[in-house]
């Protein structure tokens, strides 16, 4: 299996490091990185017309997009992709909001678009919104990211995983005190609390939920992805590509009077 891996914090960050080394020590596994030269955060699926590439000692260092360095991978640079796997991102990736917001699922997204299953993965960092910028996790912290992910990759294929899925998101807890966790199946929250404040011709635009997270309180039922992974579980929502199409009649006779 030839396992293209990109992330969006950056070629340099450590979690994409501990993915590498967990997924280069399976058997029969390739691993060639092609991630951004430098942070591409929360950029979804924003694509280049033209991108400058630098080797790199794992693989190419993108001047671009998560979405970038999935089409220069896929088409171009490592043509025989089997799996792509995105990640780990420094901070969780977690409610249906955050899916077309993260460039760590975007780089996913894009591989399904090719046909390629696909692997975002994301750590949760239980601090507040200022902690959680200057906190910088070691290769360690990822474990049980790495654990998941390690685990996914060697027998999903077998277990007929993508036949129904066109992609996974994991969001996994900070490694802590040698604990293992247990995985669950989600489907991704449809709590939205995004606020704006404007002040002196400034609007400040923030995420109210990862405060509610640090004070110990969230509003997400039993069996999705925040609940689980608030909990101490690691989450792993299956995933389709394509945007839901329905037809109703609404818009049929709206259509019709056109």
């Amino acid at each position: 299996m030839h396992v293209l891996l990109t992330n969006d914090d950056g070629i340099e960050e450590t979690g994409l490091l501990a993915l590498h080394a967990a997924l280069s020590d399976l058997p029969d596994v390739e691993v060639t990185v092609v991630a951004p030269a430098d942070d591409q955060s929360a950029v979804g699926r924003s694509l280049s017309s033209r991108v400058a590439v630098d080797e790199a000692e794992l693989g190419y260092a993108v001047h671009g997009t998560p979405a970038d360095c999935v089409v220069a991978g896929i088409q171009s640079l490592v043509p025989d992709v089997d799996l792509v796997v995105s990640g780990c991102n420094r901070g969780a990736n977690l409610g249906q909001y955050t899916l077309g917001r993260s460039g760590t699922v975007s780089a996913a997204v894009e591989a399904a678009f090719f046909g390629r299953p696909a692997i975002a993965v994301s750590m949760y960092i239980p601090t507040g919104d200022e902690e959680f910028w200057s906190y910088s996790p070691d290769e360690d912290d990822y474990r049980e990211a790495a654990r998941a992910t390690r685990f996914l990759v060697g027998e999903a294929f077998e277990a007929g995983v993508f036949e129904e899925a066109d992609y996974l998101n994991v969001n996994a807890p900070l490694a802590r005190d040698g604990t293992e966790s247990a995985m669950e199946v989600t489907d991704p929250s449809t709590v939205y609390e995004m606020d704006a404040e404007y002040d002196d011709g400034e609007v400040t635009l923030h995420d109210r939920i990862w405060e509610r997270m640090a004070e110990g309180t969230i509003p997400d039922p039993d069996g999705t992805d925040r609940r689980a992974v608030f909990e101490g579980r690691i989450s792993v929502s299956p995933l389709t590509a394509p945007h839901t199409i329905r037809h109703h009649e609404a818009l049929d006779a709206l259509a019709s009077e056109f």
